[in-house]
């Protein structure tokens, strides 16, 4: 997250650019953490580390559970990304740290390509959708 949010703009987000932002910001501060860890900055590794798991607990709780197994496997991907970073934390491992990036980049890339997606694409409103139903199915031969 290069850039400043404030309040009032963080408030006009969607949840999907909400989420997007949170991506960005785990990803971020994991990338960080390693940095820190190279310089044998351990404190500041911890804070960052410990702020990207903040960050997964916050994706954890917006997972929509009504959309089937794909939420299931998604909280347990999460789980395990949380139990890795508390791991890599704990050892001061970067290794452990790269195999959490990699197992977030396609989720990431995942999720902005269904945002791109779902920009291109230009919803009908329920008017639309009930009066395409109705002429169709009771109007239609």
């Amino acid at each position: 997250m290069t850039t400043f949010l404030t309040n009032e703009a963080l408030h006009q987000k969607t949840p999907q650019e909400l989420t997007t932002l949170l991506y960005e910001a785990c990803y971020n501060n994991l990338e960080k953490a390693i940095i820190q860890i190279d310089e044998k900055n351990f404190v500041q590794a911890n804070d960052h580390l410990q702020k990207a798991s903040d960050i997964l607990h916050r994706l954890g709780a917006g997972i929509n559970y009504e959309a089937g197994i794909v939420a299931d496997q998604l909280e347990q991907v999460y789980n395990y990304i949380a139990d890795k970073i508390v791991e890599a934390n704990f050892k001061k491992d970067k290794t452990i740290i790269e195999e959490v990036l990699k197992l977030l980049e396609p989720i990431i890339s995942a999720w902005n390509e269904a945002m791109k997606t779902k920009r291109d694409v230009q919803p009908k409103s329920i008017k639309q959708k009930v009066n395409v139903y109705e002429n169709t199915s009771v109007y239609g031969d």
